[in-house]
């Protein structure tokens, strides 16, 4: 299994009978490099197959670039969604990946990303570059790289904005990347130019997999929307974010692609205070919509199975929603614990309208930003609009958050989140698993005390001792359990309202 290049991962064989088929579906898991060009291409490049000596392949496209290739100017490799292995993966790999993607690197340095996974930053380089090719900075230069022709070729930014919305330090450490990277000078790169609503607003598309089941994911971030930094419309979802310079703006245009195997795309219009924050707003945008997810492999898990198989054939390309934030998907789930979901949404109006910090936007209804940890921990659990217990819960939470006892950055290990938050009083085994699901993206998370997932059931056509074997069993669902409690609760959601609706629940 060792390829030319000492990757434990890749079996060259395999990887070129999938360039040979252009099969989509290894798009962001493998690269290809051809030594007679000097390029490097996603396995689906729809040019001639170069022949098997004189291709290598390569876990990333930070080790294609390490390794002295170009990107191909015809498939554009470094615009695939990214790998699922890393997204799904618990390993330091996988952790690492998410927050260099998130621009840890460009803001913490090597050293922040090293802390935040428990380890030295020599070792961390060591774990990288085993696994991917490269080390932290050759992955951060990749993600910068890519991140700036994104913006040079969708947008009509100056290169200076352009250069530091995607964490470069200086326009000459931009200016020599680019043409590193894509033999080309960013004048050159910038064949076309889209559309540009004012400073501090870019519109860019994000790639995700099909099939992608955008509706349907639509229609759970608008039934759970939270007043005042949430809206949603027909087609489409808004909501502000609290980013590491300043506050922004996301807004993302979703829709149903059902052709299975190919690369779509996700229109997201990003205002924001700080150009720096670019990267992470994209990172966080691609996790809300759970985009580096592999669908194919999802659905074909289920094809078989009784329950969730009519639900897949019915819906495939289902997401597991993410979040923008990982302390407030943990925050709100406290407060929903044990009230409708409409109740939840009453109460965490309130919070932000009283405790969270008020933003001018372009977007009616979007008023706030979600009150941070640091804010809930100094309120007095007595004055929440809450029963006390569950006051003393979000507080003591919260608490935990803002002194670092609790880290939901995604860089941390799942299963010693999920020890320190059951550790905290009023947090449940419920609480704790639903926020690995949706502010870690664990893929392989069940709830078997929801009431959501028995009325699913029930609604199925299930009697009560059907469902209780049907729970009991559920560990048939694995790796991908996540994803079949996300088609059991979607049996049960509403369609997003009209515009002039939505605004108010």
């Amino acid at each position: 299994m060792t390829t030319t290049d000492g990757d434990l991962r890749l079996d060259p064989e395999s990887c070129y009978r999938a360039v040979k088929s252009r099969d989509r579906r290894f798009d962001g898991v493998f690269w290809t490099a051809v030594r007679t060009t000097g390029i490097y291409c996603r396995p689906s490049c729809p040019a001639r197959t170069p022949a098997y000596g004189n291709v290598t392949f390569h876990p990333s496209a930070a080790a294609a670039q390490a390794a002295g290739y170009r990107a191909c100017k015809r498939c554009l490799p470094d615009a695939t969604p990214g790998s699922p292995d890393w997204d799904v993966a618990a390993t330091v790999a996988g952790r690492a990946m998410r927050l260099l993607a998130d621009g840890v690197v460009d803001r913490e340095g090597v050293e922040g990303l090293a802390r935040r996974v428990g380890y030295t930053p020599r070792h961390l380089s060591r774990i990288l570059l085993a696994e991917l090719g490269a080390g932290p900075l050759g992955l951060a230069r990749a993600r910068r790289a890519q991140t700036a022709r994104v913006l040079i070729e969708t947008t009509d930014l100056a290169y200076a904005d352009v250069a530091f919305a995607a964490g470069f330090a200086s326009v000459r450490q931009f200016n020599d990347t680019v043409r590193e990277v894509y033999a080309a000078s960013p004048t050159q790169l910038r064949g076309r130019r889209d559309r540009r609503g004012g400073d501090g607003t870019v519109t860019m598309r994000l790639a995700v997999r099909t099939p992608f089941a955008g509706r349907a994911l639509l229609d759970f971030l608008a039934y759970h929307l939270v007043p005042g930094v949430e809206v949603a419309g027909d087609g489409w979802y808004a909501r502000t974010l609290d980013l590491p310079h300043g506050p922004g703006v996301v807004r993302l245009d979703l829709a149903d692609e059902r052709d299975p195997g190919r690369t779509a795309f996700v229109a997201a219009t990003l205002t924001l205070h700080d150009l720096r924050d670019t990267t992470a707003a994209v990172e966080r945008a691609r996790r809300l919509l759970d985009a580096d997810c592999d669908p194919v492999a999802v659905d074909d898990h289920f094809a078989g199975d009784p329950v969730v198989g009519p639900l897949v054939r019915a819906c495939p390309g289902l997401r597991v929603p993410g979040q923008v934030d990982g302390d407030e998907t943990a925050l709100r789930t406290v407060v929903g614990q044990q009230v409708s979901v409409a109740g939840a949404r009453t109460v965490l109006g309130r919070l932000v309208a009283e405790h969270g910090r008020p933003v001018d936007t372009d977007v009616p209804g979007l008023t706030h930003l979600f009150p941070d940890a640091a804010t809930l921990a100094a309120v007095d659990p007595a004055t929440l609009p809450m029963p006390r217990a569950r006051g003393r819960a979000l507080v003591g939470l919260a608490t935990a958050l803002a002194a670092g006892d609790v880290a939901l950055d995604r860089g941390a290990e799942r299963g010693d989140v999920r020890r320190r938050l059951l550790a905290l009083p009023g947090i449940g085994p419920w609480t704790a698993d639903y926020v690995a699901m949706r502010a870690l993206a664990h893929p392989d998370v069940f709830l078997p005390t929801d009431v959501g997932v028995r009325n699913a059931l029930r609604g199925l056509g299930h009697d009560d001792v059907s469902v209780t074997r049907l729970v009991a069993g559920a560990d048939d669902w694995r790796p991908w359990r996540s994803y079949a409690l996300l088609h059991l609760w979607n049996t049960l959601m509403p369609p997003t309202a009209p515009p002039d609706r939505t605004e108010a629940t």
